[in-house]
């Protein structure tokens, strides 16, 4: 196939900061589609010009409309880094498309610091929630930010202030790589409101206050970093459930009976490129979900209001399923069972005995481990302590293999 579709990245310096090659595909488009800041940098060549549309999908529609006519995308720096060429690459077959990107943000950002950028957390807070800075908080940690506009360095002090984060050395680039490049670097504590250029990019070097806690991704959270109603699977079984969902990059988890979202949050913060459905049937406790998500860092958790299996349709499908209520139900198990896919795995904790039975006997049909964790915690009992013990958990692990 003839490639049509031209992706070009192009930075604050414009068309004069581009190689021969892409210049050359803006100067014969047929098309040209970008932001009307990149469109304006572009000369007039006679070309149809399209501005991008919200939703972006309505103007990959228009691009699509087009195939075959010589089609030229602008887009900021590195198409294919939390950039329009990422959008149009899920859409179009590679071999439709030449991309050609340009230095990022985020290099560019990075090149100015010294900061090894392998060593960065590279995020993107345009079109996305504020909470998602939360997970990368820990001291020494460098993260780097693509902004949503002049605000959001003043958004982001403001968060990391309150979080006990306020020493962190926030640096703030804007028109990187443009005539008119400036940086402004202050302590987060001491930024106030001040505003600066819609494009910027934010560079943190995070730095812990006397308030500041440090999370880690491993599983296995303190119980008192969640809210909850007392449905929380707690910590030490926690982390041997996690253990067990064993989540693996691009993977997607059904959490049945969420509770507080305990599980999920932990899969969530746990796995790079990890995704996740919380489903529970309870408004009060998905509403708490929602607000462990946002504090925990990863606030793009989606959350199902209702009873599975009957929630369930429509998901995504899942490579892992973790039930954690609602086990009784009879059609649960089956349902759930049927939904994965070969070598998905299922994992069920339960505390009481009718839900031993229920799982003892699905072992017997389809294999598995079974594993009963015991945990006693040392509590004050006046001068001296005491063991006292969780309620037991029997957790089935079990892998779909087909076999039977």
């Amino acid at each position: 196939m003839t490639p049509w579709l031209a992706v070009v990245g192009i930075g604050d310096d414009g068309v004069a900061g581009l190689s021969g090659a892409a210049r050359t595909l803006i100067d014969i488009a047929e098309v040209l589609v970008g932001g009307a800041r990149h469109l304006a940098m572009a000369p007039e060549t006679g070309a149809e010009r399209i501005v991008w549309d919200r939703p972006l999908g309505t103007t990959v529609d228009k691009i699509a409309a087009r195939r075959g006519r010589r089609v030229a995308v602008l887009a900021s720096g590195d198409p294919l880094w939390f950039g329009a060429g990422a959008v149009l690459a899920q859409r179009f077959a590679r071999e439709e498309m030449t991309i050609l990107p340009q230095p990022s943000a985020f290099s560019l950002a990075a090149a100015r610091l010294g900061w090894p950028l392998a060593e960065c957390a590279a995020i993107s807070l345009h079109a996305r929630p504020l909470d998602t800075l939360r997970l990368q908080l820990m001291p020494g940690r460098r993260v780097l930010a693509l902004s949503e506009d002049g605000g959001t360095p003043a958004a982001v002090a403001g968060l990391l202030t309150g979080l006990g984060w306020g020493p962190s050395r926030v640096t703030v680039f804007s028109r990187l790589g443009g005539p008119r490049e400036a940086v402004v670097v202050d302590a987060a504590q001491c930024w106030g409101e001040r505003r600066v250029a819609d494009l910027n990019t934010i560079a943190i070097e995070c730095r812990a206050g006397p308030g500041a806690r440090a999370l880690s991704r491993l599983a296995g959270l303190p119980d008192d970093a969640f809210e909850h109603d007392g449905q929380l699977t707690k910590r030490e079984v926690r982390a041997a459930t996690l253990a067990a969902l064993a989540p693996v990059a691009g993977e997607t988890l059904w959490d049945i009976g969420a509770g507080c979202g305990s599980i999920v949050i932990e899969w969530l913060r746990a796995g790079e490129g990890v995704m996740a459905v919380a489903v529970e049937r309870d408004p009060a406790r998905a509403a708490a979900i929602a607000r462990n998500a946002a504090s925990l860092g990863v606030p793009g958790l989606r959350i199902v209001v209702g009873s599975a299996p009957a929630a369930v349709a429509g998901l995504p499908k899942p490579n892992a399923i973790f039930v954690g209520g609602g086990i009784g139900e009879p059609e649960m198990l089956p349902s759930l069972w049927a939904a994965l896919p070969l070598d998905g795995r299922l994992v069920a904790n339960v505390v009481t005995i009718e839900g031993e039975v229920l799982l003892y006997d699905w072992r017997a049909r389809h294999g598995g481990a079974l594993t009963r964790i015991a945990v006693s915690r040392a509590e004050a009992a006046g001068a001296h302590h005491l063991w006292r013990p969780l309620a037991t958990v029997t957790q089935l692990a079990v892998v779909k293999t087909g076999v039977r």
